[in-house]
């Protein structure tokens, strides 16, 4: 985790700012300081962490919705109690069984393995949860077919090895047999076979079809085909769990929650949240306005991650508000991550 204003934090205020944030996320009601002093043995007066509190809300880690109203967790205050004051919590070993267990009776498709995984992390979060699947960034090419139709049109098609297929029909001026096609094909085929998408360079591609002597009309129609494939749309995701946001008294405001729900409805709004954490390979935590969307300034997200082999090849995330039990999300996004990796690992995706 990055280090933030803690280190300005003496053991105390730390050790207070830490209290607070517990408590709201155990009650969703202000604290006050009498809360405080009532419930935990912090060893000072009312008036002392009254102090304590003040000088915390001053230096922007509390806030006080209102005049009378006890004290709540700014986004700095969670950020710094996320990298710094949170204590580690080990995933359960009930929740980690019954991941095992559920995953384990999972079919071997993709899709299904990682629609089951996302249904069951709503469900152990309480939250909304989902996944991003595999970017064609990370897929490697399988085969090409380029079908004949009749003389003057036929249709690409790329496969990956993630089972993904890109598909366009294409017509052409001069006639073409069945046979050019299939020729063309396999010599693609052959040439390409299990390179990484990503490191098929286009001037390798047009100095290989070159070679094949093809006609300009066909080497446009295969180059287009694969730039099509490696550009792709933004990887798909599966998301579960959104009504649980209705048991959450922050949305109570159903004019708010239809807000959120409209944007989480969104897949590249979802995607962008998360996109950046594809490249850091550790568990990630996004709260408040970091998250960059104003209707989604009350929610965070915990983002973790998932292998296929030894590549990261997509997230899985826990959306709910900022008001999250953080240590417990990211122990169960975590967990969830390492037993699908583990599931993924013995499945032939096709």
């Amino acid at each position: 985790m990055e280090n933030g204003p803690a280190a300005e934090l003496d053991p105390r205020k730390a050790y207070i700012l830490a209290t607070v944030v517990y408590e709201y996320i155990a009650t969703a009601e202000p604290v006050a300081s009498h809360t405080l002093t009532q419930k935990y043995n912090l060893g000072v007066s009312s008036a002392t962490i009254r102090n304590e509190m003040a000088e915390l809300e001053a230096g922007g880690y509390l806030v006080q919705p209102h005049t009378s109203a006890g004290r709540i967790p700014s986004d700095s205050g969670y950020r710094t109690y996320v990298d710094q004051l949170m204590e580690p919590e080990r995933l359960a070993a009930e929740d980690r069984r019954r991941i095992r267990d559920e995953l384990r009776d999972a079919c071997r498709e993709l899709d299904e393995i990682l629609d089951h995984a996302t249904r069951l992390l709503g469900s152990l979060s309480k939250n909304l949860a989902f996944v991003t699947k595999p970017s064609d960034q990370e897929q490697t090419f399988r085969h090409m077919q380029l079908i004949w139709l009749s003389p003057h049109t036929g249709v690409a098609i790329v496969v990956t090895s993630m089972g993904v297929t890109f598909q366009s029909v294409f017509e052409l001026n001069a006639d073409v047999t069945p046979d050019e096609l299939t020729r063309l094909s396999n010599a693609l085929n052959t040439r390409l076979a299990n390179r990484r998408l990503s490191d098929i360079a286009e001037s390798e591609l047009a100095a290989a079809l070159h070679e094949l002597q093809l006609t300009e009309e066909l080497r446009s129609v295969v180059l287009g085909a694969l730039r099509s494939a490696h550009a792709g749309e933004q990887p798909t995701l599966a998301a579960s769990g959104a009504q649980n946001l209705l048991d959450q008294p922050e949305f109570h405001d159903l004019r708010k929650l239809r807000s959120i729900l409209r944007i989480v409805e969104e897949q590249k709004t979802l995607y962008d949240l998360v996109a950046d954490s594809m490249s850091t390979d550790t568990t990630s935590v996004k709260i408040g306005h970091e998250l960059g969307v104003e209707e989604l300034n009350d929610l965070s997200v915990v983002t973790v991650p998932y292998r296929f082999g030894q590549r990261a090849i997509g997230m899985l995330s826990i959306l709910g508000p900022r008001r999250m039990p953080y240590a417990r999300l990211m122990a169960l996004a975590s967990g969830t991550a390492e037993t699908l990796s583990a599931r993924l690992a013995d499945v032939e995706i096709k």
